[in-house]
């Protein structure tokens, strides 16, 4: 057990890396597709590829039935909310904004983690939150709080806003709800439901604003945002999750932001400066006082 609790907390430093892949998504794939149809033919072809290893999970039909409401649940937050909204988000706002709202997942975690299964709060846990939030905000205001007090809402702020709750929502009851299913068995269920809750706005979007172009760029993209913020970040998550718990597995998403801002730095030539130094310092702080939490209370 120990050697798996290892394993998860170092799972809890790499899962971002691909999770934050879907930065370079969200800034160049929606170039090419509207951001529904992007979310919707991603989560499809995650769906596929996972079928094709978890077939036999079909043959389980009456689990599918006594689960598929909380199934339904889990694909319209974890992979529809949350797979759609930053897209949708990123046309109206500004990085910076989307940086600081996304960051908030965490607080409604543990927040609605109290309110719906009365998951205990202390010192260390509110402690490590105070930490990592400070140095994401470091990162994002690139060491200036006054780029704090200049900000303005838009529209895109508030998807922004449903999508860090869709998350935490995702995240405490893909946690709680116990399954008759193995972990890659249950997302493979879960992408098929999110590509289910996606597809009448997809049907809208198509119709009535804007066509995909199905081309080979296009067809990339899909497959990219299917693999490495798709399967190999949401297993992670899972698995991570499972040892952790869904309110020290949600310090990941600080990180997200620490390397959505190193993703920056390799692919758009941004400066490493002092801020983001200081920022990732108290970000891991944060994180190693969540695990001190676990163990010593």
């Amino acid at each position: 057990m120990i050697k798996k609790e290892l394993l998860a907390y170092s799972l809890l430093l790499i899962q971002p890396i691909f999770m934050a892949s879907n930065l370079i998504v969200a800034r160049g794939g929606v170039e090419f597709a509207p951001p529904i149809s992007l979310a919707f033919w991603r989560w499809l072809t995650v769906f596929l590829i996972l079928l094709f290893f978890n077939y036999k999970v079909l043959k389980k039909k009456k689990f599918i039935i006594k689960e598929y409401r909380k199934l339904f649940f889990l694909g319209f937050t974890g992979c529809g909310i949350c797979g759609a909204f930053p897209f949708i988000a990123g046309q109206t706002t500004t990085v910076i904004n989307m940086g600081i709202i996304y960051t908030s997942s965490p607080i409604f975690i543990i927040l609605l983690s109290y309110f719906f299964f009365k998951e205990n709060m202390n010192f260390f846990k509110i402690l490590g939150l105070i930490s990592c939030l400070v140095g994401v905000l470091i990162i994002i205001v690139k060491g200036d709080y006054l780029t704090l007090i200049e900000l303005k809402f838009t529209k895109g702020d508030l998807w922004m806003l449903g999508a860090s709750i869709g998350w935490a929502l995702y995240s405490i009851f893909l946690f709680n709800w116990k399954s008759v299913f193995n972990v890659f068995e249950r997302f493979t269920l879960i992408s098929f439901f999110g590509a289910l809750s996606l597809f009448p706005f997809y049907l809208i979007e198509e119709i009535y604003i804007r066509n995909t172009e199905f081309n080979l760029i296009f067809l990339l993209w899909v497959l990219f945002a299917a693999l490495s913020p798709g399967i190999i970040a949401f297993s992670l998550y899972t698995y991570t999750q499972k040892y952790l718990g869904a309110t020290t597995t949600g310090f990941a998403l600080y990180l997200y932001t620490v390397y959505g801002a190193l993703y920056g730095i390799l692919f758009f030539d941004e400066i490493l400066r002092s801020f983001h130094i200081y920022g990732v310092i108290l970000v891991f702080l944060g994180i190693y006082l969540t695990k001190y939490k676990r163990k010593n209370v």
